[in-house]
């Protein structure tokens, strides 16, 4: 960015996109959710401790129950963690891997966003974990963003591929979280508190790092250890209003057929006793986030910060349209903060890009006819990755339209495309911060000066 104002602006952005991942510091939330929730007593009781970390976050929310547990001197009995490749650890290792907070636990590296054999593997030998907790045990369930896909693993009768496929299929349909998740969920091994249920009778401390509008324990890493809220019949509703049934894998469809008739049993329901010793789950969310980034923009010297309640949801492409517009009708000197995932339904031929940089490519059109005004709008996923590029997101002015106009890329066709990344990329607005480590949930902080 040539312009003096616009760095100004990308610069006081980006400060305050750092703060709201300080908030949502995985490490510190399992911290102060163990001091809520894990009492000495119980421990005394039951003499085993196990960890299950599951997700992007799981090296540091494993790493900061270790040194919990440790400090106290219970006995860790063993664990695992399941993350991605590229995670990174926020605890020191015994030797084992870059991402292993530790020599007791077993580390599986899983596949994103759509599971392989990685995943299938990791799934196995989760399997082989909860073989070896006793009925008196505790159990740490340690769950953040990725862990649908990372633990991706079919039920019996759903073949790996016919899995694979579904997960393709609902990442480019355009359903928000919540109902991709209803989806995909049913299908999984580990999903819809199937978890819960091979740990039975075992006592269950649900950790979430949530990256789900609501912080619903039942959608955050597909509900491990969450009763299922949906019936089949829900689900096949869904996969209709997305247009999406006629296409989902045969033995999908014959699945939820079979349960809708009562030929197959549905999903763990809240009434199981298999959640009999599942205690209440300690839950970090997006809001976090965003209370910190408004501090932070307070702090700056903002004069009006106003920080949105409601969810961002929808498409990208739409949303980004009206946080510009509604920046562009803000008085000088606001700053406009956003959480939540947005969605993209990608065309049969589509480019390379994710649901924050779709939504920053949409703001540039809208903010191109404001000329001068010192105004720039950021979206950015928590985790660091947006969609299947290494960037995080992008920062926009009223100038990023022109500029990739001038670079030899036509802005217009990159947004119907949904190939936002070069076309940004050759602007120079791409945010890149690498994989956090946390993942909340996406934030949109747009600012006039």
């Amino acid at each position: 960015m040539h312009d003096p104002v616009a760095r100004d602006l990308a610069v006081r952005l980006r400060e305050i996109l750092a703060a709201a991942l300080d908030a949502a510091d995985p490490a510190a939330s399992t911290r102060g959710a163990l001091e809520r929730s894990l009492h000495a007593d119980e421990l005394a009781r039951h003499q085993r401790l196990w960890i299950i970390a599951l997700g992007k976050a799981a090296p540091a929310m494993a790493g900061a129950a270790l040194a919990f547990a440790d400090a106290r001197a219970w006995r860790v009995a063993g664990g695992i963690v399941v993350t991605t490749p590229d995670a990174p650890t926020h605890a020191s290792d015994a030797g084992r891997s870059p991402n292993a907070p530790d020599a007791r636990l077993l580390l599986c590296q899983g596949d994103h966003p759509v599971p392989g054999a990685g995943s299938l593997r990791a799934a196995n030998e989760l399997a082989d974990l909860c073989e070896k907790v006793g009925d008196d045990d505790v159990v740490l369930a340690l769950i953040s963003g990725g862990t649908s896909s990372l633990v991706g693993a079919p039920v019996d009768g759903v073949s790996a591929d016919a899995f694979a496929a579904l997960h393709a299929l609902l990442l480019g349909s355009g359903l928000d979280i919540g109902r991709m998740n209803a989806v995909r969920k049913r299908f999984s091994r580990w999903g819809a508190g199937r978890l819960a249920a091979a740990l039975a009778p075992a006592i269950v401390h649900p950790v979430l790092l949530s990256d789900v509008p609501g912080d619903d324990p039942a959608m955050i890493g597909s509900g491990p250890c969450s009763p299922d809220r949906s019936s089949a019949a829900d689900v096949e509703a869904i996969l209709r209003d997305a247009g999406i049934a006629g296409r989902v894998p045969l033995a999908i469809a014959a699945m939820l057929g079979a349960v809708v008739a009562g030929a197959l049993p549905e999903t763990p329901k809240a009434h199981s006793s298999v959640f009999a010793r599942v205690r209440p789950a300690a839950v970090t969310g997006n809001g976090s986030a965003l209370r910190a980034a408004a501090a932070r923009a307070t702090a700056l010297g903002i004069e009006r910060v106003v920080r949105m309640e409601r969810p961002l949801s929808g498409d990208a492409a739409e949303s980004g349209r009206a946080i510009a517009r509604a920046v562009l009708a803000s008085e000088s000197g606001t700053c406009l903060i956003f959480g939540g995932e947005t969605t993209v339904r990608l065309p049969a031929d589509h480019g390379s890009g994710g649901r924050s940089q779709q939504l920053a490519l949409a703001a540039a059109d809208v903010l191109r006819d404001a000329g001068d005004a010192p105004v720039a709008l950021l979206a950015a996923g928590t985790d660091g990755i947006d969609g299947d590029t290494g960037a995080a997101g992008a920062i926009v002015t009223p100038r990023t339209w022109d500029a990739m106009a001038a670079a030899g890329i036509d802005p217009a066709a990159a947004l119907t495309r949904c190939d936002a990344n070069p076309a940004l990329d050759a602007a120079g607005a791409l945010v890149t911060t690498g994989p956090t480590g946390t993942n909340v949930a996406d934030i949109v902080i747009a600012l006039r000066a």
